[in-house]
């Protein structure tokens, strides 16, 4: 973990301050990816976990409070909002919606390097919380992986997501309602479709499960010991 480079998103509609940021934070031993507008940004948090991002509030189309508060729970992502006004009422909305940490504009580079270091060394400990191994089995959140009997399993975020609720309580029942609303789906035949394919990864047989079981009529739960 030591060449480990944390991956941050910058967002903003300013192509000039996106790049100004990117090398910044690229010298500083940062990976980073770009998004120019909050649709952009949701489009590259769906396929890629970051560890924070830094997200210009004033921009077309959607805000980006209204990312903030549309996405901050489903993501369990740190979040820096960046801004060119200094009115107290917006940094407060920002942090009541969920927002880790507020910059106005223009700033000094080295401020926004010294809050996103505060940011991650804050986080690190809660992360490492987040590789838990049972049986034969080792799930990484930080990673996406699932390893089983030497097999390598990627998960996607709608299932770090389910995952790291039911392993943060072990024995309690989800039921259907409970999980959509931590991913935003209300089918549920598309809920049992994403349990059924979390128990194909974790599961040597899945159609008796050990540890990802169904409570008939309530919902389901992960037994870990």
């Amino acid at each position: 973990m030591e060449n480990y480079k944390a991956h941050i998103l910058v967002v903003d509609d300013d192509e000039g301050i996106r790049e100004l940021v990117k090398q910044f934070l690229n010298k500083n031993n940062y990976l980073v990816t770009t998004a120019k507008s909050s649709e952009d940004a949701l489009d590259k948090v769906k396929i890629i976990k970051f560890d924070l991002i830094v997200l210009d509030i004033m921009m077309p189309g959607k805000s980006g409070l209204e990312f903030t508060n549309e996405n901050k729970k489903k993501l369990d992502t740190p979040i820096i909002l960046l801004t060119a006004k200094r009115e107290t009422s917006e940094r407060v909305e920002g942090l009541e919606i969920g927002a880790d940490d507020y910059l106005a504009k223009p700033f000094e580079p080295k401020e926004l390097i010294l809050r996103i270091n505060n940011i991650l060394n804050k986080t690190k400990t809660e992360n490492l919380k987040r590789i838990i191994e049972f049986g034969s089995i080792k799930i990484d959140l930080n990673k996406l992986f699932i390893y089983r009997n030497q097999q390598s399993l990627k998960i996607n975020n709608t299932e770090k997501i389910i995952l790291e609720r039911m392993i943060n309580s072990p024995g309690k029942i989800f039921q259907r309602e409970e999980i959509g609303s931590l991913i935003d789906l209300d089918k549920e035949r598309s809920i049992d479709v994403i349990i059924t394919r979390l128990r194909k990864k974790i599961e040597e047989n899945p159609k008796s499960p050990k540890y990802l079981q169904t409570i008939r009529g309530e919902g389901y739960v992960l037994w870990i010991k």
